[in-house]
């Protein structure tokens, strides 16, 4: 039989997130992450979305380059990413990728590739704590590792991080058996070859069963907050001024 999808395993924990986890599995896990997200995420719609509508905006006014932060970075594959289309467009961004695992950040710097993101191993709450302010905040794959009080801090914190005409996007996996079966089928052929010796799969398998539907994140976010779908099997929680919600 198959994992129970019925209501979210809170109780498992990603193999990843152990403190002794084996360093060369965390460090394949890291390389192979944006190769995943390149197809799971689709960093690309993230940045036609909202970055490069706000990056063009700015340019045109003759103002600082936006500056966007991504919480919960891990490997740094949505900053590099990102930067890559920014650069492409001749756009000009801040980034910054924070993460409270100094394991990540330490990998992520390592491997910056010539992106020029700040590398931050602090929490959300530290920026705030720190007065900080971004034009845009995301994150990915981030919410369904959180509980109920570390979901409304996160929200609490990402959205006092953003000026009044800011925007930020959570974006993460919608819990279903159609998303367990894809991504068990889809990573199957690369289990002895790609993915071999990473977390990725066992990990990915184990946030689904952690994420949220969009029923279940919506009665969890506060006032304020949409939740959108997206496919394959995505959810994006989003708070954006009322006038450009659309």
């Amino acid at each position: 039989m198959g994992a129970d999808l019925s209501t979210r395993a809170v109780g498992v924990r990603e193999l990843m997130d152990d403190p002794s986890a084996d360093p060369g599995m965390l460090e394949r896990t890291y390389r192979r992450f944006g190769a995943v997200n390149a197809v799971v995420s689709r960093p690309g719609s993230v940045y036609r979305a909202d970055v490069r509508p706000r990056a063009r905006r700015r340019r045109a006014l003759g103002g600082a380059p936006v500056r966007i932060l991504d919480v919960g970075a891990g490997g740094g594959d949505l900053c590099r990413a990102l930067a890559v289309r920014l650069r492409r467009d001749r756009l000009d961004a801040e980034i910054t990728a924070l993460d409270v695992d100094p394991r990540a950040v330490a990998w992520a710097s390592a491997h910056d590739g010539g992106a020029g993101a700040v590398y931050r191993c602090a929490s959300s709450s530290d920026l705030v704590r720190a007065g900080e302010r971004f034009d845009i905040v995301l994150s990915n794959h981030v919410l369904h590792h959180l509980d109920g009080a570390g979901l409304a801090g996160m929200l609490e914190d990402t959205r006092r991080l953003v000026p009044e005409d800011g925007v930020v996007a959570h974006h993460d996996i919608a819990r279903s058996r159609l998303a367990s079966a894809a991504f068990a089928a889809g990573t199957w052929p690369f289990s002895g070859n790609l993915l071999a010796g990473s977390f990725i799969r066992a990990d990915g398998l184990t946030s689904i069963r952690r994420s949220y539907t969009a029923a279940e994140l919506a009665a969890a976010a506060p006032p304020g907050w949409v939740v959108r779908r997206g496919f394959p099997s995505r959810l994006q929680l989003r708070w954006e001024p009322a006038d450009a919600a659309g």
